[in-house]
């Protein structure tokens, strides 16, 4: 259990373990709980979920370079299919490729829509319908190009003893958060998804205006 060393809380706690078999193979499966250090009551009223899931494959206590995807809820597209995003390929190919490799782990964050939640996700949607890119939306409404915290994210790979991850993102500021918080990073494995004609302008603008590590993709992918 992590345990903040000022805090009469665990601010981490594991909530539930089991092995859970998938289409990729087994995992086992550990939900933790997150409460923020800065806020009363876990969750700030967008709909964010206090627990998160680290998916794991493999004993990885002490192992250094281990393949790793910091991964952000996306109900829209790993529940309902959106073609808006390339986030349920992006899961799943970390999925198939830490089940090739044979050990590693998936930390899910219950962050919806990079940390604003579903409903503010679902309002920029409509105002990127009407033309305004991802970055524009959210500052339309307001609110932070991206919100995510990777607090979580870091006390959960020390819970498993992790030694040092290979990062799979093409998000270099994800790196950067996640060796901010004392998670050594050795390196960033790419998470290319080729887009379709639905989320080719949201991963341009995400290139773009994001610093995304991503190519510009000339041929798009078929829809069914």
């Amino acid at each position: 259990m992590y345990v903040a060393a000022s805090a009469i809380r665990p601010l981490l706690q594991v909530r539930a373990e089991a092995t859970v078999p998938t289409r990729f193979g087994e995992f086992n499966m550990v939900v933790f709980n997150w409460v923020s250090p800065e806020k009363d009551q876990p969750s700030d009223g967008m709909g964010l979920s206090p627990d998160h899931v680290a998916l794991v494959k493999g004993n990885l206590k002490g192992k250094q370079r281990v393949l790793c995807r910091v991964h952000s809820e996306c109900l829209t597209s790993e529940v309902f299919g959106s073609l808006k995003c390339d986030c349920k390929e992006q899961l799943e190919a970390a999925q198939a490729e830490i089940a090739r490799v044979g050990e590693g782990v998936i930390i899910y964050l219950r962050q919806e829509g990079r940390g604003i939640g579903l409903a503010n996700k679902i309002r920029a949607y409509q105002l990127q319908a009407a033309g305004h890119d991802t970055v524009d939306a959210n500052r339309l409404l307001d609110l932070p190009d991206d919100a995510r915290e990777y607090d979580a994210a870091a006390a959960m790979l020390g819970h498993l003893g992790v030694a040092s991850i290979r990062l799979m993102t093409n998000n270099p500021l994800k790196v950067d958060a996640m060796r901010q918080l004392g998670v050594v990073v050795d390196s960033r494995a790419r998470s290319l998804i080729r887009p379709n004609v639905f989320s080719k302008n949201y991963l341009d603008a995400k290139r773009q205006r994001m610093n995304h590590a991503l190519p510009e993709y000339d041929l798009l992918e078929e829809v069914c």
